[in-house]
């Protein structure tokens, strides 16, 4: 049986019930003191004018199934922009442009849009770069037009009152085609069904408990488009959302002391930044009932920094995902610092917390190779590392014309659904929890043992001077030599007797006993989105050349 869904019902429903709460609020500008002024949008507002929006974008010809390229920065525009299209049934390409241009123009090229939705800035690279843009037919500009042609936003949202009739999509319609970072492995375009985005939506209700009062501060752009619907009004934060590693603390709080800020998401990077600030100044932020951190593991030592700021009853949960599927799994402050903490500092990995709802995840053996069915020989006994996989409705099933990476990470079950392979690698305990180790392309296989970056690396991250590790290896691939990379807090002043402490501290422990080359970084090359991924691959190549291998 057909099941119909158009994920921007959730935003009519929420207008329904809270017509004039505030659905967006974006900080406008400084008066002569200094102090912030916001404009804002209610449900009934954001409805009316993504209708509106809605009638303009079919006059044109971005309708039912467009790919559309969409490249706006936050604010009021972007939510308008993107329920309007969700209501025609177009499908937002997304990339993001912390990838580099060559990459992000391949993204784009890759996504062979009929349509384009962007700032100005983004008009010139498709000016100066016409043969990524050959498919595009329809040109759509938010803010003037200057010289490009087109139409501008303004033009498109006509003068009418009447509802705009939506598409009528089906559960498994392509809603949103969403590029990976590519971090570790060529990006890829992520295809996202209604029924994905609809098991997300519930899958977070559920989970995290949002109530209606609710007000967000999301700090990662994307993760902004599901307030509407969860009923919660998006404070957009006075920030560069590709940098959040140089957040300026104090913005990020002033927000949340004036608007009242009850959930926050904020990458490890950003929350690091802000706990650091807010420890040193002594503040306290009592509206905050939850932080929300995720896009690379969250240290125990940074959520007991930034949980200081928070009341006794509001805890930071760390959920755990990717591009293909999030949130699958999670774990609060309260557990982490309490139990999980110690055993991580001691290298048993990460605790990511236990299947959300009814999420399933199993740990199968490790493999390069396509697995072409799942059967129950392939999953590991508790406690043994193995490869991550996941099945729940919120799982994407392919991804946009990319049949290698479909068979790579994705295996079909016996059920017809299919489970994902999250290229990460873990274990599971007795109590459910899964222990995040790493990357399965960052394991480093000597000719005595394979060691995983995560367990290894919070050996290291223990000492006083360090701010962050990192494991890589050098030579051939099933007979490297463990490195291990040090980027200190501050600058090292003796750096050889700081080296020394490293290697004892590593000959003590059985997990790293055998690694013998350390090397200091000033700082470590991490992705754009989250400033909290590290390169592995980059500083292997240096290792390699300081070797002279």
């Amino acid at each position: 049986m057909t099941t119909y869904i158009n994920i921007s019902d959730g935003l009519k429903k929420t207008q329904e019930k809270h017509p004039y709460k505030r659905a967006v609020v974006y900080p406008h500008k400084r008066d002569k003191n200094g102090r912030v002024t916001y404009s804002q949008m209610t449900f009934t507002q954001l409805e009316q004018q993504s209708d509106r929006l809605a009638f303009g974008l079919e006059k044109i010809g971005i309708t039912r199934g467009v790919r559309t390229v969409l490249m706006v920065t936050p604010g009021m525009e972007f939510f308008v922009i993107i329920f309007a299209m969700l209501k025609v049934g177009a499908v937002p390409v997304v990339v993001d442009p912390g990838m580099g241009i060559s990459r992000m123009l391949h993204c784009l090229e890759h996504g062979n849009p009929k349509a384009f939705i962007g700032i100005g800035k983004a008009h010139l690279l498709r000016i100066f770069k016409p043969a990524f843009f050959k498919s595009v037919k329809h040109w759509v500009t938010v803010g003037k037009r200057w010289f490009w042609g087109g139409y501008t936003l303004d033009e498109l949202i006509l003068d009418t009152d009447q509802p705009f009739p939506k598409a009528k999509t089906t559960s498994d319609e392509t809603a949103a085609i969403v590029f990976t970072s590519g971090s570790t492995g060529p990006a890829k375009g992520v295809v996202y069904t209604h029924g994905n985005f609809d098991a997300q939506l519930r899958q977070i209700q559920e989970h995290f408990r949002i109530e209606p009062d609710e007000i967000d501060l999301p700090t990662f752009p994307l993760f902004a488009l599901f307030d509407p619907i969860l009923g919660m009004t998006a404070v957009i934060p006075d920030m560069d959302p590709t940098k959040p590693a140089q957040v300026n603390p104090a913005k990020i709080i002033e927000a949340i002391e004036n608007q009242g800020v009850t959930n926050m998401f904020a990458s490890p990077a950003l929350l690091n930044r802000v706990g650091k600030y807010g420890r040193q100044n002594h503040i306290k932020l009592p509206s905050l009932r939850r932080v929300v951190s995720a896009g690379a593991p969250v240290t125990p030592a940074n959520i007991e920094q930034f949980a200081a700021m928070l009341s006794s009853n509001a805890q930071i949960h760390t959920p755990y995902g990717a591009s293909e599927a999030v949130p699958i799994v999670s774990i609060a402050s309260n557990e982490i610092l309490a139990e999980t903490k110690a055993l991580s500092e001691k290298g048993y990995g990460m605790c990511v917390g236990r299947p959300i709802c009814d999420t399933q995840i199993q740990i199968i053996k490790i493999t390069e190779e396509p697995v072409t069915q799942f059967h129950e020989k392939l999953v590991l006994p508790l406690t043994q590392v193995g490869e991550i996989i996941v099945k729940a409705d919120l799982v994407t099933q392919q991804y946009f014309n990319d049949r290698k990476a479909d068979l790579l990470a994705k295996i079909p079950d016996s059920d017809g659904r299919i489970w994902h392979r999250m290229g990460d690698l873990g274990w599971k305990d007795s109590k459910g929890r899964i222990w995040f180790c790493g990357r399965k392309s960052h394991r480093v296989i000597t000719p005595k043992d394979t060691l995983f970056t995560i367990p290894v690396e919070a050996i290291f991250n223990n000492h006083e001077k360090v701010f962050r590790s990192a494991l890589a290896g050098v030579g051939p691939k099933n007979n490297q030599i463990p490195v291990i990379f040090i980027e200190p807090v501050s600058r090292i002043k003796h750096r050889k007797n700081f080296i020394e402490e490293i290697r004892q501290i590593a000959r003590k422990h059985p997990l790293t006993k055998d690694i013998e080359h350390f090397f200091i970084e000033k700082s470590f090359p991490v992705d754009i989105r989250h400033n909290s991924k590290i390169f592995r691959e980059k500083l292997a190549l240096k290792a390699a050349k300081l070797l002279k291998l």
